[in-house]
């Protein structure tokens, strides 16, 4: 799948014990071998909701096709 640090990436299934949802857009800060990475998401003003370890597998590279939304996690 070949996704680098700073790719924008979309969670392809819900992690609530991190408060977030399939469809977050987050970016990649740093990469793991054997295809983990570390993943930042923040709020649409820019506070950081959670920083989580992933596979490759749970996510998927944001492309020029996906719709960008806001929706309240209070």
């Amino acid at each position: 799948m070949s996704i680098r640090i700073l790719d924008c990436v979309i969670l392809e299934g819900d992690l609530p014990e991190h408060g977030l949802r399939r469809g977050d857009l987050g970016t990649v800060v740093e990469t793991y071998a054997a295809g983990g990475l570390e993943v930042e998401f923040l709020t649409a003003a820019g506070d950081t909701v959670a920083v989580v370890t992933l596979r490759e597998s749970e996510v998927r590279k944001a492309t020029p096709a996906d719709d960008v939304a806001a929706r309240s996690s209070a």
